[in-house]
């Protein structure tokens, strides 16, 4: 899950430039995502895991980082599911 999220990141909003992308840097402090990214990164979430991410969810303690999505990820997926 971290992987695709990471590797996500990395080819829309780097262009395939890692640099020092640490997996708590925040995408807001760091301009690596702005609000239009934001909606592209929800549809990639729940194209890619299924989910669905309402108005609410849409705050930066869940999408601000990579780390922040993946536990996001993990309190939304049915434990069943594969992460």
């Amino acid at each position: 899950m971290l992987q695709k999220i990471r590797a996500f990141v990395i080819e829309n909003y780097l262009f395939g430039e890692e640099g020092k992308l640490g997996n708590d840097d925040s995408f807001l402090e760091t301009g690596i995502i702005d609000s239009t990214g934001v909606l592209e990164l929800v549809r990639f979430l729940e194209a890619t895991f299924a989910i669905k991410v309402s108005d609410e969810e849409l705050i930066p303690d869940n999408l601000d980082s990579i780390n922040k999505i993946v536990a996001f990820l993990h309190a939304k997926l049915p434990p069943q599911q594969p992460r």
